[in-house]
């Protein structure tokens, strides 16, 4: 591992395009950061793997980013949190890791009806990270659960509004509206990218809950309290993608709402990633 100073960059990851969402937050809060973002999209989707896989994806991947300068990592994808993030913790316990995991609390908090619907990945859903949100804050509340199956393939390929990611949509959403639904959460780090829609379908008496501003605000947190936080400048991202550089290239404007060059990695050995 290289050794790190409040100079060094965030490393964040996700299967795809999903933790750009999360990268946009930080961005926003934290615009002194540099950031490694690492697109695993040799692998996306996560969420149909098995928690094994996924776990050792994440792993090979955080000691990529590690090696690259990392003061800090971000697991910016739902799936990856709820397979590893315990584990990297465990096996890297010198750096600090934040996770993701479903804003249940705050969706309990504001409901008035009692019902809150949940739009995640089956991995997240299985998961002992998800499993004791609901058993710490769902108490009391009504929780409806959707997949959205093939959501995340509409988004990594920049369908945010067509017709086939409506109705997918549509059809997560219309049956939670008809049993109370008044809060959904959104846990996956794709799903913030089609709030419009979202919002077009359940309308303003909706509320929609993305964590990935409460995330940055740990990841800022966390800095702090390590005194690793960089103060000055304009932080500068890398990006690097398992999968096709110049398709992750040609969606960061409409993402990210900037433009970047792309790095292009290889896994080898099934657990352990490469600049190509």
């Amino acid at each position: 591992m290289v050794a790190t100073t409040s100079l060094s960059p965030i490393g964040v990851f996700d299967s795809g395009v999903g933790g750009l969402s999360v990268l946009r937050a930080i961005r926003e809060q934290l615009p002194a950061e540099d950031v490694l973002y690492l697109a695993d999209q040799a692998h996306v989707p996560y969420g149909p793997r098995s928690m094994a896989e996924v776990r050792d994806f994440a792993e090979g991947i955080t000691r990529f980013l590690l090696a690259q300068g990392a003061k800090l990592i971000v697991v910016a994808c739902n799936t990856a949190s709820a397979a590893a993030l315990y584990y990297l913790r465990e096996t890297f316990p010198e750096i600090p890791f934040v996770g993701m995991e479903p804003a249940v609390k705050p969706a309990a908090e504001h409901t008035d009806s009692g019902v809150v619907g949940v739009l995640a990945t089956p991995a997240t859903f299985q998961g002992a990270l998800y499993a004791s949100v609901i058993e710490r804050f769902a108490k009391g509340v009504k929780i409806l659960q959707h997949t959205c199956p093939g959501l995340v393939q509409q988004i990594e390929r920049g369908d945010l509004d067509s017709p086939q990611t409506r109705a997918i949509l549509e059809t997560a959403l219309r049956p939670m509206l008809e049993r109370g639904m008044d809060t959904v959460v959104l846990g996956c780090t794709h799903y913030p990218f089609v709030i419009p829609v979202i919002q077009s379908i359940v309308d303003d008496g909706v509320r929609v809950i993305d964590p990935a501003p409460a995330v940055a605000r740990q990841v800022g947190r966390l800095l702090d309290a390590h005194q690793m936080a960089r103060q000055e400048g304009a932080g500068r991202i890398r990006f690097f993608t398992s999968g096709d550089a110049q398709a992750l290239r040609r969606l960061l404007p409409t993402l990210l709402g900037e433009r970047g060059d792309v790095v292009t990695v290889r896994w080898w050995d099934g657990r352990q990633v490469e600049i190509a």
